[in-house]
């Protein structure tokens, strides 16, 4: 297996930081390209929010991105985006309340306009995405919330032609408790490579007892950041072996059968890439569905990696529902090593 054909790649460079120090950093009037502020309750224009409850012990936090080209910014439709040319960073905000539409035509209509933005700035291809819904688990009369998510966000990839199926991007999608549908995404020049996980069914190939539509994502994704640098992002990862959630209403159990299935994505991204990979040096967002559990989580982790690892130290906990009522934790992760990826 060769390495991709060598194309000339801006850097883009990510750092994890307390929400204080990303904030400095616009201080001197030139803002970096953009970021991701993890319990902030506003939206800043070039660094928009999750707002969620923070469980990690040093609060707030911040993901931060550094391009290196001259930033532009503007709006398509309903997305707000930052662009150097190559890089395409963005956020859409849709109150249900305000816009008196369903889920699934919010996710379809968000979804369109995210599609235009790529092709307008040049930028097509999907990197990772954030998924943000109020009330996941709730109903929506007479189907799940998430269920009708997936069903707007699929027929949007479908109708602009995009790869719902294989070659779908990283995402998760996680529930919040209030405020607007939020969808954060990363694009760019150069298409990803997409990852699965060999323990279980790739999520858009779930039977349809998950919902008339399954969800439109890959486990992971390697993406190359210029500068001999490979991005690996890994999607919303839990407890699932197969298709089935395992280990019902056991958070440690759970947590232990989640870091076994992050190994496995590792693995399987190893495998396409000389950059090496590895559980311990991840940067991860823990979503906890009960605050209660989140020291059980973090006690599993620090046992399985010890209390010095990156993915122990740098890890920002939120409580969060997640995309199955019965999954009690999910991880998401990223991490940048030396290499190149191959075809």
């Amino acid at each position: 297996m060769s390495a991709r054909e060598p194309v000339k790649v801006p850097p883009l460079r990510l750092e994890r930081l307390s929400l204080a120090q990303g904030l400095a950093m616009a201080g001197s009037g030139h803002p970096p390209f953009g970021g991701l502020g993890y319990g902030m309750h506003e939206n800043l224009p070039w660094m928009p929010g999750v707002d969620a409850r923070v469980l990690s012990e040093g609060g707030p936090m911040a993901d931060v991105w550094q391009a290196s080209g001259e930033v532009r910014s503007g709006t398509t439709g309903v997305v707000r985006w930052r662009t150097d040319g190559h890089w395409l960073l963005g956020a859409i905000d849709l109150d249900e309340a305000a816009e008196q539409q369903g889920v699934a035509r919010l996710a379809e209509r968000a979804y369109t306009d995210l599609f235009l933005a790529l092709q307008q700035s040049g930028c097509p291809h999907l990197q990772r995405i954030w998924n943000y819904l109020p009330q996941i688990n709730g109903d929506g009369g007479g189907l799940e919330r998430y269920r009708q998510f997936n069903m707007g966000r699929q027929q949007a990839f479908l109708d602009a032609g995009q790869a719902a199926f294989e070659g779908a991007p990283a995402a998760c999608a996680l529930g919040i408790r209030q405020g607007a549908l939020c969808i954060r995404f990363l694009a760019g020049q150069i298409a990803p490579l997409p990852i699965e996980n060999p323990r279980q069914v790739s999520a858009y190939r779930y039977p349809e007892t998950y919902g008339p539509r399954s969800p439109t994502f890959s486990r992971a994704a390697l993406a190359d950041l210029g500068d001999v640098q490979v991005a690996l992002f890994i999607s919303g990862t839990a407890s699932i072996v197969g298709h089935e959630t395992v280990h019902l209403g056991d958070v440690r159990a759970q947590t232990e059968e989640t870091l076994r299935n992050l190994a496995a994505v590792i693995g399987a991204a190893n495998e396409r890439t000389d950059a090496r990979f590895a559980l311990p040096e991840l940067e991860t967002v823990v979503y906890v569905r009960h605050v209660a559990d989140a020291p059980v989580v973090r006690a599993v982790l620090e046992a399985a990696l010890g209390a010095d690892a990156p993915t122990v130290r740098h890890g920002v906990y939120l409580e969060a529902d997640i995309c199955r009522q019965d999954l009690l934790v999910e991880i998401e992760a990223h991490a940048v090593a030396t290499g190149a990826i191959r075809a």
